[in-house]
């Protein structure tokens, strides 16, 4: 693990400092929110039996996490315990609530050059940049954060081991060629370029054998395969749906959880890749920091040497230009791990907060803040709400806590009866998750907080319920 470097010292001459202080502000803030909830509910607990009880809880709750606290769940406490892994929950999801709110009032983690990104990008040669990460908390923050992209210019859906709903994706591809054709967005069906799908595999370099990939037994060979495996697939649904060379082209990259740094497994000159070779950009960091590199255009060349050197023919320029920017952005990432994770993070393993289930969560940027579980019914997506809950069986129930589950349900305003639906599709999952995992539901061990959001009006999450409501029906 590389050693701990301030803001003062060796940095790579690439790394956007300003950009690294802005995103260390906006996780401090919003870490801390959720760290502060565990020791503000063992002060709580402290003081259950004084007679002043309520008045001390709400202080406490207001001191510490910035709210009050339902008077319904702290009113019983002369006669029996206080629940407090139920309000562990409602801090939880008041918590987030918060967090989604000034997401999408203040935009913290917008650029101002965020719109050129398109521009870039179709510079490149691809109108779109769909991206489907592991599931796991700690990619989490992969586009904002490892990345440096802009979160609205690129599509995110997560699965557990990367392992991409391939018939979600190749709707999204028809999707996408029909604005092109109908509505010229983003560019017109008659510019040439192509739709680029990347997945998302990741692996660990201080505990290997341990806190890789869950879904693929930690081994990192297998989940970059597996993934691979799926982007090829996807690929090869298009061309025989539609017609050979469907303007399809794949990207694979690994992250290393430890540290941040990214592997870029580059396809050939005809859209091949191969899973054993990539470009590290943990060795291109350490290569370049003192050889006087300071313009994207001589990371391009470096990219370019290592894909003729490897490969014999490196992929299109477009794919060449695009990848410098990502090794660049991830520099910056590297440095800041190095400048305030001591070069590499503590928690090497999962740290989750909630579930988070359904589809929306564009606000969730951050590193293991959420275990994604991206699916329409608990059905096609169980096997990823299987992992999230024994994840979560580790980190909270072994203590005693309830395993927190925000099911979200993103919705376009503009179709007419779109909310309705929305609104029945959360409760539909929240139903069929809490029937799938009865035993910890019914033993006050999993709680849902239901939203629902306009992603066309692009405003604020809207809470439609929650099972910590009083008088909620039991489980059938």
């Amino acid at each position: 693990m590389a050693g701990y470097c301030s803001e003062r010292v060796d940095v790579h001459p690439l790394t956007d400092m300003a950009e690294n202080a802005l995103l260390r502000q906006y996780e401090q803030q919003v870490k801390q929110a959720f760290f502060r909830i565990e020791p503000a509910l063992r002060r709580l607990s402290s003081v259950q039996h004084e007679t002043d009880f309520m008045e001390q809880a709400q202080a406490i709750a207001q001191a510490d996490l910035g709210f009050n606290l339902p008077q319904s769940m702290l009113a019983d406490s002369w006669i029996k315990p206080l629940d407090i892994g139920r309000i562990y929950a409602w801090c939880v999801f008041e918590t987030f609530r918060r967090l989604s709110d000034e997401f999408f009032t203040t935009r913290p983690l917008a650029r101002e050059d965020d719109d050129a990104f398109q521009v870039f990008l179709q510079e490149c040669g691809f109108h779109i940049m769909d991206v489907s990460p592991c599931a796991d908390g700690r990619l989490a923050h992969v586009i904002r954060y490892v990345l440096r992209l802009p979160y609205k210019a690129v599509r995110r859906k997560s699965y557990a081991g990367a392992m991409f709903d391939i018939d979600d994706s190749v709707q999204k591809w028809v999707e996408t060629e029909m604005l092109r054709y109908r509505e010229g967005r983003p560019n017109s069906a008659d510019m040439p370029t192509r739709y680029l799908k990347v997945a998302v595999y990741h692996h660990s370099s201080v505990a290997p054998e341990n806190e890789g990939c869950a879904a693929h037994g930690s081994d990192t060979r297998r989940a970059a395969e597996a993934a691979l495996a799926r982007l090829r697939a996807f690929r090869q649904g298009v061309e025989n749906s539609f017609c050979c060379g469907a303007s399809i082209d794949l990207l694979l990259i690994g992250v290393d959880t430890d540290s941040d740094a990214i592997r870029l497994h580059l396809p050939d000159a005809d859209g091949e890749i191969d899973p054993v070779h990539y470009i590290d950009a943990m060795e291109l960091y350490q290569e370049s920091k003192h050889g006087g590199l300071r313009e994207e255009s001589g990371v391009f060349r470096l990219i370019e040497e290592s894909c003729r050197r490897h490969q014999g023919t490196p992929p299109p320029q477009g794919m060449l230009r695009l990848s410098a920017r990502l090794l660049r952005g991830n520099f910056s990432q590297i440095d800041y791990v190095r400048q305030y994770h001591k070069g590499g993070y503590r928690d090497i393993g999962h740290q989750e907060r909630f579930i988070g289930m359904g589809i929306g969560f564009e606000e969730v940027q951050l590193r293991n803040l959420t275990y994604f579980a991206y699916l329409k019914t608990v059905e096609e997506g169980g096997k990823d709400m299987d992992v999230g809950v024994r994840i979560f069986s580790a980190l909270n129930v072994s203590r005693g806590l309830p395993i927190p589950v925000v099911i979200r349900c993103d919705y376009h305003g503009q179709v007419p009866g779109a909310r309705d639906r929305a609104v029945d599709r959360c409760r539909q999952l929240d139903e069929a998750v809490r029937t799938r995992f009865q035993d910890y539901a019914e033993r006050g061990l999993l709680h849902t907080l239901l939203m629902v959001r306009d992603c066309h009006a692009d405003g604020r999450a809207e809470t439609i319920g929650s099972s910590l409501e009083l008088n909620r029906p039991e489980i059938h």
